[in-house]
């Protein structure tokens, strides 16, 4: 697992324009759940599914974050297990996704949509490397699946963001854009938001190296907050399913102990989880 930059001021003390904090989950390993103060409170962690973990396989999921001053970027991809690869979906459009919330201002969703289709292309050729150097010591027998799913292309579901501190009298500006049934929850001074997101959380849709988007457009959230106040923005995918019922306050130690799911034998799911808190 690649992480992350270490000199952080404590949450309080005088901010610093230069601030900037990386993150980019690994596929190989569990990540703990960690934690960078700054302007922002960030936790991010991952955990590889029992079987993964169990076959020494790699995990379908993909989590970044990327602060820089007063913007902060953040993806998180859920690979689709059944798809081709679906590892590789994860990575690569999380990466593109990284790439494109720098270059763009525009977050419609006609735009979005052009861009993912933009992608098939080079991920498919690139997807053919990666194919050809993960499939060579696969028994027969398992290559003849994958020969069925890769008519289906690799495929991930998949959430971005892009949040800016407010400055004068505007307050910080969150944008959100996915499709998929990872979670998305946001806490407004303590309490969560009925946004309505669960609404449009669906299984079917995802975005395919083959196809782009598929099962409709990408979803699209934009909201501008009042100064002064305090938010909560919480993602995960599903292998972190336990944590639906579970309201804003929760310890480290809680989200830890649903990672390594002891009580379950280990996650059934891959897992992926970033939870950032900021004022407005």
């Amino acid at each position: 697992m690649k992480s992350l930059r270490t000199s952080v001021p404590d949450r309080g003390k005088p901010l610093f324009s230069e601030e900037s904090f990386h993150y980019v989950s690994s596929q190989h390993t569990n990540q703990p759940l960690s934690t960078y103060k700054g302007r922002w409170f960030c936790r991010y962690g991952y955990g590889l599914s029992f079987e993964s973990a169990s076959y020494g396989d790699k995990g379908q999921d993909f989590a970044a974050v990327h602060i820089q001053g007063d913007v902060c970027t953040f993806v998180l991809c859920d690979g689709v297990s059944m798809s081709y690869h679906g590892d590789f979906a994860a990575r690569y459009l999380g990466e593109a996704l990284c790439a494109w919330m720098n270059e763009t201002k525009d977050w419609s969703s006609s735009l979005l949509y052009q861009f993912l289709m933009s992608l098939t292309i080079p991920a498919s050729r690139e997807l053919s490397n990666y194919a050809g150097s993960q499939n060579a010591n696969i028994p027969m027998m398992l290559q003849e699946v994958l020969e069925t799913k890769k008519k289906l292309g690799s495929q991930s579901m998949y959430i971005c963001g892009k949040i800016k501190l407010g400055s004068g009298k505007k307050g910080s500006r969150l944008q959100l854009a996915w499709q998929g049934d990872s979670r998305i929850r946001l806490f407004r001074s303590g309490k969560e938001m009925d946004l309505s997101f669960d609404k449009m959380r669906r299984t079917s849709e995802r975005w395919s190296t083959a196809e782009g988007p598929i099962g409709g457009s990408p979803h699209v959230y934009e909201e501008t907050f009042p100064l002064g106040e305090d938010l909560v923005l919480r993602l995960y995918t599903d292998g972190m399913g336990e944590l639906d019922p579970i309201g804003i306050h929760l310890p480290n130690e809680e989200i830890q102990v649903l990672m390594d799911a002891p009580h379950t034998g280990g996650l059934e799911d891959d897992a992926a989880f970033i939870e950032l808190n900021w004022k407005s």
